[in-house]
């Protein structure tokens, strides 16, 4: 079993991995561990740490459940899966789920407030892009997950993930028995 889970920030991605690998007994790999450093989320790791990393997971695993995209800097990883999940989540929820941890991570000191009258820093503002920016090279951005999902040779599943994680595993189990 090789599922890769992608979709925008805040749309509960790591948390179903985490579930299904448990359930599972494979592993999980975020992806995010490739690209930070730590988890303050500030420094990114070297492209070579990146690529080393993912091939130590690649080579040692042959079950796995991945949160995230590697797509912008190693455009083939994950390409052996077996299916590519998509999850979807209705947009105010999706930045009241990021607002709240940001503001957990970082307090609100380091927050200001924007137009609305909500907290928000750069990476709040960079979310909320993920539906309006429009080119494929944006990483992080539904265009980008789109033209994965359009390339994509594994079949793909798409999910809202206000569902329980019950039933979004569920759906999944039963896509990868098709």
């Amino acid at each position: 079993m090789r599922i890769q889970i992608i979709g925008g920030s805040g749309t509960g991605k790591s948390t179903l991995a985490k579930y299904i690998s448990e359930k599972e007994k494979i592993k999980w790999i975020d992806t995010d561990n490739y690209l930070w450093k730590d988890d303050t989320f500030t420094e990114n790791n070297p492209m070579e740490k990146r690529k080393e990393m993912y091939q130590k997971d690649i080579n040692s695993n042959s079950s796995y459940v991945v949160s995230g995209s590697i797509f912008m800097w190693c455009p083939d990883g994950f390409s052996n899966r077996d299916l590519l999940v998509f999850l979807s989540l209705d947009e105010d929820i999706r930045m009241d789920r990021l607002r709240d941890r940001e503001s957990k991570r970082n307090n609100l000191s380091k927050m200001w407030l924007d137009e609305n009258g909500e907290y928000t820093n750069d990476f709040l503002e960079w979310c909320k892009t993920y539906w309006t920016a429009k080119e494929k090279s944006m990483a992080g951005t539904y265009a980008e997950q789109e033209y994965q999902m359009k390339i994509s040779k594994s079949p793909v599943l798409k999910l809202d993930s206000s569902k329980s994680l019950d039933e979004l595993y569920d759906e999944i189990l039963n896509q990868l028995k098709l």
